[in-house]
């Protein structure tokens, strides 16, 4: 009985891990990007903060391309409901390249 009550809360929180429908991990080489640039102020991975979550943004199917034009010059209009993003155009070009390209990939 004991292991029963011991084995019930691991079991529920490997099945919590390993639901299809969690949210993904920020990866390693990206999550110190996103603080570095407070992309962390706005977005969160799977819920809405000032600004809609990755998750919400990779439903766009937005190019690594144009997620980078939208960084450095938002369009509001994309995004009714929230409020409007500051334009960011002093990012490097080699850390915003990989930032859209880990959002233009994220499913």
């Amino acid at each position: 009985m004991k292991k029963t009550f011991l084995l019930a809360p691991l079991a529920l929180l490997v099945a919590a891990a390993t639901r299809p429908d969690a949210a993904p991990d920020i990866p390693a080489d990206i999550k110190p990007l996103l603080e570095k640039h407070n992309c962390v102020a706005c977005h969160a991975m799977d819920k809405k903060l000032v600004g809609p979550s990755w998750m919400e943004i990779s439903t766009k199917k937005y190019s690594k391309k144009r997620i980078i034009e939208l960084v450095k010059k938002p369009e509001p209009a994309n995004w009714p409901g929230y409020a409007p993003m500051a334009a960011q155009p002093n990012i490097p070009k080699a850390d915003l390249d990989k930032m859209a390209g880990w959002l233009a990939g994220l499913k």
